[in-house]
C-alpha cells in the first residue's frame, strides 16, 4: 500500500524546500512529503493523488500567498481529502488572521515560522495530528437514514439524538421526499409506524429507542469493568472537562451520559466568549474536541444510561441505573447541568417537537427557510439561536418578558442582534398559548404593559426560558438548595457544624454532602453559568478527588 503523505504549500521557494527538508528528515520513512509553491499547484497535486487512490494525512500552507491564501486553499482542499489534518504556517504578524481561520476551515493548528529548533516547535505538534489522523475512522461515510415526518416528535428527537452525538444520516421526510417511500416498502413498513432508521448494514429499525438506537451505530453503553477510580454522572462541559483532567492524571474513568455528550452548551450555535476561540466555536465543535481529548487519556463513555440512584456502600460510592444495574467507583463527580423549563401555556406541551422546541434544535434550521421563527428568552442561548436562524428563516422574532436584553445577555450578542435587519425584539411580552393540529400553527402572544394579546401565524417556537437542575433523583442522599441545586463545600457547614460522615474535615470546595462525591458546573448551588466556568470546575473537582483519594 502506497504511503500517506504530507503536503506542504509555501510560495518562497527557499522556506517551501526548508519545510520539506524538515518533514522527510523525521517522516520521510512513514509519510511521501509533496512540495508545493502555490495554492493551484498543491490542489493539482492533491487531485493526483485522489486519483491514485492514495491518502493524505495532514495539509501544511502558508497563510500569504498571491492569488490563494492559505485558507483559500485549504477551504478547497477539504472537498478532496476532509479527514486530512490542516496546518496554518504563518509569519508573527498574522497570528491574529490564523486564530480567526480557526473556524472558517476547522483548523486542527497554526504554527509560527520560523520554528528553531523543529524538534521543540514543530514535530511534536504534527506528531499529535498524524497520531490522531492514524487513529481515525477514514472508511465511507456512514449512509444512516432516517425516514420519518417532518412534524413527528419522535421523528426529530431520533435526529436530534444522532445529530448530537455526531453520527452522520440522511433524512427523508414522508410525502416529500420519494426515497423515503422507497425505503419504507423496501422495509415492509406502510409509514404508521415512525421514524423507521436504516443502518448502514441495510437493517430497518422501526421506531427504537435511543438504546437501541445508540448500539446499532456504535455509541457504547455498556462499561468495561464494574469499578472505576471515577464516575462522571453527565456529559457537558463539566462533565467533559472532569472526564479530561481525570483520564489524563491516570484515573480510570467513566462518563455516563443519559443523551448526548455536551449538554446545553453542545446544542449551541456559536459561544463567543470562549477563551481561545475569537471568532467563536460552534457548541458541536467544541463538544467533539473534548470527545476525542477523552478518548485520547483512555477515558470510557457511555451513552443512554440514565442514574437514578446514588449511595455510599463504604469506600465505594455506587450510582444505579434506571434499568436496575449498578456502577461503583471510588469518587464521583455529578455534572447533570440544567433543563430548559417548559413553557406553561395552553395548547403547546401537545406540540412539543411538533413545531415548539426546547433550545436551539440546530437540525431545524434548513427547514426554516423562507418562514417566522419566534425565540422565547433574553439570556446569551437565545440569542445565539436567534443568529443562528436569522441565517435561515425570513424573520426571527425574540419575545422577551423583561424590559431589555441588558440585565441578561451580553453585550457583543446583543450588538450584534441589533445589526441583522431579519431579527426584531420584542420587550415585556409573553407566550400565553398555543394551537395546531399535526403541528404548531399559531401562538398567542400577550403584551405585559397594555394587556393586549394577539394570535399570529406561527410554525416554529423556540424556548429558552431559565432551566432548572436535573436532581430529583438526589433526593434524600445529597443536600439541596430550596431550587434543588446541589451544596457543596463551605455552604455545608452550617453553624460549624459538619455535615454527617465528616467527623475530621471539613467538605472539600466542591464536595457534596457525602464524602467521595463532588458536583461541577450548572447543577452546583449558586454556580456561574458559563461554559468556561464549567470547564474549570470540572477540572478543579478531579483535583479534590485526588486529595480524598489520598485520605482513603
Amino acid at each position: 500500500m502506497a504511503r500517506p503523505s504530507i503536503l506542504t504549500v509555501d510560495d518562497d521557494p527557499s522556506v517551501s524546500r526548508a519545510i520539506a527538508r524538515d518533514l522527510r528528515r523525521k517522516y520521510g520513512e512513514q509519510y511521501r512529503v509533496v512540495r508545493a509553491e502555490s495554492g493551484a499547484q498543491a490542489l493539482e497535486a492533491l487531485r493526483e493523488i485522489k486519483l491514485r487512490g492514495e491518502d493524505v494525512a495532514a495539509l501544511l500552507a502558508d497563510y500569504r500567498m498571491p492569488r490563494m491564501s492559505g485558507i483559500e486553499f485549504l477551504e478547497q482542499a477539504m472537498d478532496l481529502f476532509p479527514a486530512a489534518r490542516r496546518v496554518l504556517l504563518t509569519a508573527y504578524a498574522d497570528t491574529d488572521a490564523a486564530i480567526q481561520a480557526i473556524n472558517v476551515v476547522d483548523l486542527d493548528h497554526y504554527l509560527l515560522k520560523p520554528w528553531d529548533p523543529p524538534e521543540e516547535k514543530f514535530y511534536p505538534v504534527l506528531d499529535d495530528l498524524l497520531t490522531s489522523w492514524s487513529a481515525a475512522d477514514r472508511g465511507p461515510v456512514r449512509q444512516i437514514r432516517v425516514v420519518g415526518h417532518r412534524w413527528s416528535a419522535r421523528s426529530y428527537a431520533v435526529r436530534d439524538f444522532l445529530a448530537r452525538n455526531s453520527v452522520p444520516y440522511r433524512w427523508h421526510a414522508l410525502g416529500e421526499d420519494p426515497e423515503g417511500d422507497r425505503l419504507l416498502t423496501a422495509a415492509g413498513e406502510d409509514g404508521t409506524r415512525l421514524p423507521v432508521v436504516v443502518t448502514e448494514e441495510g437493517d430497518a429499525l422501526v421506531e427504537p429507542s435511543d438504546g437501541e438506537l445508540a448500539a446499532r451505530v456504535g455509541l457504547s453503553t455498556t462499561p468495561s469493568t464494574d469499578f472505576y477510580d471515577l464516575i462522571v454522572v453527565g456529559g457537558g462541559p463539566a462533565g467533559l472537562g472532569a472526564a479530561v483532567y481525570g483520564g489524563s492524571e491516570g484515573l480510570r474513568t467513566v462518563l455516563v451520559e443519559r443523551m448526548a455528550t455536551g449538554g446545553q452548551a453542545g446544542t449551541s450555535s456559536r459561544i463567543e466568549n470562549y477563551l481561545g476561540f475569537p471568532d467563536g466555536v460552534s457548541g458541536e465543535q467544541l463538544t467533539e474536541r473534548a470527545r476525542r481529548q477523552a478518548a485520547k487519556f483512555a477515558v470510557e463513555m457511555l451513552t443512554t444510561r440514565q442514574v437514578v440512584g446514588l449511595e455510599p456502600r463504604g469506600s465505594a460510592r455506587v450510582v444505579r441505573f434506571a434499568d436496575g444495574t449498578e456502577l461503583a467507583a471510588h469518587t464521583v463527580i455529578l455534572a447533570t447541568g440544567v433543563s430548559y423549563r417548559l413553557l406553561d401555556a395552553p395548547g403547546l406541551p401537545d406540540l412539543t417537537g411538533r413545531g415548539v422546541f426546547y433550545g436551539a434544535a440546530t437540525t431545524e434550521g434548513p427547514s426554516c427557510v423562507g418562514q417566522d421563527v419566534y425565540i422565547v428568552g433574553g439570556a446569551n442561548s437565545a440569542g445565539q439561536a436567534a443568529m443562528y436562524f436569522a441565517r435561515h428563516a425570513r424573520r426571527v422574532v425574540m419575545l422577551v418578558r423583561g424590559d431589555s436584553l441588558d440585565r441578561s445577555m451580553s453585550r457583543y450578542l446583543i450588538d450584534q442582534i441589533e445589526a441583522v435587519d431579519a431579527i426584531e425584539v420584542r420587550t415585556c411580552v409573553e407566550v400565553t398559548g398555543g394551537d395546531g393540529t399535526d403541528h404548531l400553527e399559531t401562538i398567542t402572544i400577550r403584551d405585559n404593559r397594555t394587556g393586549a394579546s394577539e394570535v399570529v401565524p406561527a410554525s416554529w417556537l423556540f424556548v429558552f426560558i431559565g432551566a432548572a437542575p436535573r436532581t430529583d433523583w438526589l433526593d434524600g442522599t445529597l443536600s439541596r438548595d430550596g431550587r434543588g441545586f446541589v451544596l457543596a463545600g463551605p455552604d455545608l457547614v452550617i453553624g460549624g457544624r459538619r455535615p454527617a460522615g465528616y467527623p475530621d474535615r471539613d467538605p472539600y470546595h466542591l464536595e457534596t454532602s457525602v464524602p467521595g462525591v463532588f458536583v461541577a458546573g450548572d447543577v452546583r448551588a449558586e454556580s456561574v453559568k458559563r461554559v468556561a466556568s464549567a470547564v474549570g470546575e470540572g477540572a478543579m473537582a478531579v483535583s479534590l478527588v485526588h486529595r480524598y483519594l489520598e485520605k482513603l
